[in-house]
């Protein structure tokens, strides 16, 4: 393994990584959401993702310049969040507490 990708890898050690795809109701499984369509939103934005896992005190640490692999073409951003239980269940609480400030 080479030194970089090892370097690459500790630094996400302990932090969930979590895109705006992952929580879109407008995506299907393939294209990378990962929790229902009745638990997803329609289009987070990476400002909603970040604020919703301040309030769930996940600590986001923000990374907008990332792309998402699977739509490479748009520039989404994506938040590193605490690592303290299954990706699924992280995504699905960030979702509600999405919804529950859209008013919904």
């Amino acid at each position: 393994m080479s030194s970089n990708l090892c370097h690459m890898m500790m630094r996400d050690k302990g932090k969930l990584v979590i895109w705006p795809a992952n929580l879109d109701r407008s995506r299907s499984r393939k294209d990378g959401r990962i929790i229902s369509r009745k638990s997803s939103v329609e289009k987070p934005d990476l400002r909603e993702l970040s604020k919703a896992a301040e309030k769930l005190n996940l600590n986001p640490e923000v990374e907008a310049d990332k792309k998402y692999p699977r739509s490479w073409w748009e520039g989404s951003g994506r938040i590193l969040v605490d690592n303290e239980e299954p990706k699924t269940m992280v995504a699905r609480k960030i979702a509600k507490a999405i919804k529950e400030a859209r008013g919904g």
